[in-house]
């Protein structure tokens, strides 16, 4: 049997996400012991040179880095995700279906899962991760 080709769901407008810095900001000496994780920290020492800014130490995450406002949080589809629970949330969406997706709770259970991807579908509402939890048919 042939599947019936349905057509992506897209955005109304999908504009160049241009990120200023993709490199991770890594904590100071981080690279020097294992007990510091690379994870961010603001260095506070009086003599800290990559607070103090010097030539040849790593940049410090500030303003200037962020996101241009009309893409920040948006996805490389062009959609901002928003996070649904249950059918009430998802229907919420109906008339922005061109400018937010639903992104599916973790703890939505499989049986309910199946009846928002579904709803979705009629209300032409893409869904992030409409395959989480789902079990084939012929373990069932």
């Amino acid at each position: 049997f042939y599947k019936r080709v349905k057509m992506a769901l897209t955005p109304a407008e999908r504009p160049k996400i241009v990120k200023k810095r993709t490199k991770r900001f890594t904590r100071h000496q981080s690279d020097r012991y294992i007990k510091l994780k690379t994870n961010w920290r603001k260095p506070k020492g009086i003599d800290n040179r990559v607070r103090r800014k010097f030539r040849g130490m790593y940049k410090m995450p500030g303003i200037g880095y962020g996101s241009a406002k009309a893409t920040r949080h948006m996805l490389p589809t062009g959609f901002r995700k928003v996070l649904v629970h249950n059918l009430k949330e998802l229907e919420v969406l109906m008339m922005q279906n061109k400018k937010y997706c639903a992104e599916i709770a973790h703890g939505v259970s499989a049986k309910n899962r199946k009846a928002l991807v579904e709803r979705a579908q009629q209300l032409a509402i893409r869904v992030t991760n409409p395959h989480a939890k789902l079990r084939s048919e012929e373990n069932e």
